[in-house]
């Protein structure tokens, strides 16, 4: 019976059970929305590396609306989410114009 377990928990009164149940629920969407960010970043700083114009072309909008709705959903904060734009969006411009 680990901490993962359903019936692991140290709760008895049943307002204290929900906020056990709600708690598993938004730890398991706040896990999932922050992976999705940090795969959708790790996809294009790859491409990036790799210099591959077409596919950063591809990838840069996407990749800035899942910073964007990483915001509404709060899993960065604003400004944190304007330096990964910013600096994301620099390095696309330079390998733009190394052509």
């Amino acid at each position: 019976m680990g901490p993962s377990d359903p019936r692991h928990n140290m709760a008895n009164h049943p307002s204290a059970l929900k906020r056990v149940r709600q708690t598993r629920t938004r730890t398991a969407r706040n896990r999932s929305n922050t992976s999705r960010l940090r795969t959708a970043i790790k996809k294009f700083r790859a491409v990036l590396a790799e210099g591959d114009k077409s596919t950063a072309d591809q990838l840069l909008v996407p990749t800035l609306v899942t910073i964007d709705k990483s915001i509404q959903k709060g899993v960065l904060h604003h400004n944190a989410a304007d330096r990964y734009k910013s600096s994301l969006t620099l390095a696309y411009n330079q390998l733009k114009a190394k052509a």
